[in-house]
């Protein structure tokens, strides 16, 4: 505009000058109809001058005006909108720094105002079930419930949350309307599968989740550890609704239908010892303990077998005296002797072997002998030493305690 106002002036400006070069002042006369308008060339640049410089200043102050009219109209009209957009990033603050109760009043309020309704009542869920506040919770799920829960409108991480949240508030028929909504994610997205593996678990769908491990090892975002943990739910799971809606056949002939590997699977075969030895099956049991005693090799599994509930032990009792027959100052199978005479309430026999695991050179016992050891003394009326034995595992277990806090506080600083 400017450029064109001085291209303007020069052209007049010329032509102003160019009669002036000539000697002669120039002459202008417009006429229309009974109208004459007579003029020099001098006077009519001049008059359109001054025409051009009104009309810039006319629209400067409109422009202004104009300009001051929607600021003010948009202060008034989208203060609201400006609020919320404040306190939701003002709420996502205080959820980074934990402080939850804040966190959910802010998403609360701004979820109307902000726009960002979906994800307002979302967090606002996730804040309010950090401090085990269930209705709250449930109040900002069926809020969510009304608003659009498709990948193409919120995103899949959102649905993951909120399936997440749904399962953790046991709404399980929830959680499971939006995951069958979203079945054709399953096979192609690991965080889904992982809550179709959760959720089936609490829904005791165990033989399901056995076929979906499958997958689950397959995918690289899901680590070892998940899947040992799953497999452990379901197959004690599993083998136990055997056992219980049939008969101790139709868990052996269960078992024998099982893969070489998964049989060799520590994970699934400590499953299969577990309800072997709740449900007092001891031939099979046996059967599985004693080669794993005779062989030695071991050491984790021989732990595990202090912690199952069995009550016939002589032929494993036998077995470990063999082995401390050959290595009598052995910690690890006088433990696996003094817990198992001690569930089979061999009670003499049992003292005589913490004590002497107790005593041998350096600490080769740890909490649970402990533990177990001061009910074998209670029990014959020893009442004075269970409590100074008891009193060495809550230190012990005081002292773990500790040295993990101190290593959390050390990778904190880190």
């Amino acid at each position: 505009m400017k450029k064109l106002i001085l291209w303007i002036l020069i052209f007049f400006a010329a032509v102003a000058i160019s009669p002036l070069l000539i000697n002669e002042k120039g002459y202008i006369l417009i006429a229309m109809g009974d109208l004459t308008i007579e003029s020099t060339v001098v006077m009519a640049c001049i008059m359109l001058t001054l025409l051009f410089i009104a009309l810039g200043l006319s629209m400067t102050l409109v422009r202004g005006s104009l300009r001051l009219g929607f600021g003010g109209w948009n202060k008034i009209a989208f203060a609201n909108r400006r609020r919320g957009l404040r306190d939701f990033n003002r709420g996502i603050a205080a959820f980074i720094l934990e402080d939850n109760q804040q966190a959910e009043h802010l998403f609360a309020k701004a979820a109307e105002p902000s726009r960002f309704t979906h994800t307002s009542y979302l967090l606002a869920a996730a804040a309010s079930s950090k401090q085990s506040l269930r209705s709250n919770t449930n109040h900002y799920l069926a809020l969510l419930a009304q608003e659009d829960n498709g990948v193409k409108g919120s995103g899949l991480e959102s649905v993951l949350v909120t399936i997440k949240l749904l399962i953790s508030q046991e709404d399980f028929a929830q959680a499971r309307s939006i995951i069958d909504k979203h079945h054709k994610q399953i096979g192609h997205d690991a965080r889904l599968l992982s809550l179709e593996i959760i959720l089936s678990l609490q829904e005791k769908r165990f033989d399901y989740v056995i076929e979906q491990l499958v997958s689950a090892r397959k995918q690289k975002a899901i680590t070892n550890e998940k899947i040992a943990l799953w497999e452990a739910s379901a197959f004690y799971g599993a083998f136990n609704e055997t056992i219980r809606k049939e008969n101790n056949d139709s868990l052996a002939q269960r078992w024998h239908k099982l893969t070489r590997k998964l049989k060799h699977n520590e994970v699934i075969l400590w499953a299969y010892c577990q309800v072997l030895a709740e449900q007092k099956i001891t031939e099979p049991l046996n059967k599985i303990l004693l080669p794993v005693i005779k062989k030695g090799a071991d050491d984790t599994f021989l732990k595990n077998i202090r912690q199952l509930p069995i009550s016939a032990t002589d032929e494993l009792i036998s077995a470990v005296q063999k082995q401390l027959h050959n290595d009598p100052h052995s910690g690890k199978w006088l433990s696996c002797l003094a817990n198992l005479a001690a569930k089979s309430q061999q009670l003499p026999m049992a003292e005589k072997a913490f004590n002497s695991l107790i005593n041998l050179a350096g600490t080769q016992y740890d909490v649970i002998d402990l533990l177990n050891f001061s009910q074998v003394l209670e029990q014959q009326g020893e009442y004075k030493k269970a409590n100074q034995v008891l009193n060495k595992a809550l230190g012990q277990i005081g002292s773990f305690k500790n040295n993990t806090l101190v290593i959390n506080n050390g990778n904190e600083q880190k």
